[in-house]
């Protein structure tokens, strides 16, 4: 049995798509999925008891992604343990297909390719992307930008998870390249934000999860960060990527920018969340 824990603060619009695609096809004692309602003032808890076995809805007033995370974990009995934003879209048949990755090439943490879902987005969004897409982590790294995967010895790899922004960012650095994998005949659909500015935001809040990042694992992450670099001067210097690399560094410097304002102000911390999508 897979158990796949969902953490949602205010995810009425999106809840009901995610749990489709994943229980669509599912055979019975196959799937765990455990939806932690968090924080949340709409109905987001009411739209998941609906879809009944096998959803396991916990509730908890204090809205704290990790503190859920924590609370789906504890409640969780099934390897591999899949780890799943409200608002990304992962079909069934991924879910088996990264399981039985892992299991056949043994490995602790792994993740299903990344797909965009681009639709409605403006000109500079999909210009940012043109460029984000082609990186190296994103392309060849476990990315788990949403979705990630561990597995029994994976887990134990710590004891709960901290009280920090990017969970998903702390897991892909925790393991050796060895250990881990974006698994490319699995898939995931991640919807960015629409416009450049709640991009920009909410690039803010993956900027902090890099800063908290830099604490706990300083010596993959400067790695992780030196790839990207030779990434981006190897498309720097291709004149069809010109205009898309000038909207990514515009972005990137103003993600720099309001980071290190927000950190004067010790606001950094403040939760950025896109409502452009939903």
């Amino acid at each position: 049995m897979y158990s796949v824990v969902i953490p949602a603060h205010n995810e009425s619009a999106v809840i009901e798509d995610c749990l489709t695609r994943i229980l669509d096809g599912a055979e019975a004692g196959e799937l765990e999925v455990i939806v932690v309602v968090n924080g949340c003032s709409d109905d987001t808890a009411d739209r998941a008891r609906r879809f009944g076995s096998p959803v396991k809805v916990i509730e908890t007033d204090v809205p704290s992604k990790n503190n859920a995370l924590n609370l789906g974990d504890q409640a969780a009995t099934g390897f591999p343990r899949f780890f799943v934003d409200a608002d990304i879209v992962l079909p069934l048949q991924s879910i088996r297909t990264v399981a039985s990755q892992m299991e056949a090439r043994g490995l602790l943490a792994a993740a299903p390719r990344l797909c965009v879902e681009l639709g409605g987005a403006s000109w500079f969004v999909r210009r940012y992307h043109d460029i984000w897409l082609r990186l190296p982590y994103v392309q060849d790294g476990m990315l788990g930008s949403g979705v990630y995967a561990v597995s029994e010895a994976g887990r134990s790899r710590f004891d709960r998870f901290p009280d920090i922004i990017a969970d998903d960012c702390m897991v892909r650095l925790a393991f050796e390249a060895h250990e881990k994998a974006s698994i490319s005949d699995a898939w995931f659909e991640l919807t960015p934000p629409k416009t450049l500015r709640s991009l920009i935001h909410i690039n803010v809040r993956r900027r902090v999860g890099v800063d908290e990042m830099s604490k706990f694992y300083p010596a993959p992450l400067r790695a992780e960060r030196i790839g990207q670099r030779k990434g981006l001067l190897a498309l720097a210097v291709l004149p069809g990527h010109w205009l898309s690399f000038a909207v990514y560094a515009y972005a990137k410097f103003a993600v720099e920018v309001l980071f290190q304002w927000k950190k004067l102000q010790g606001r950094q911390t403040e939760w950025n969340r896109d409502e452009t999508t939903r």
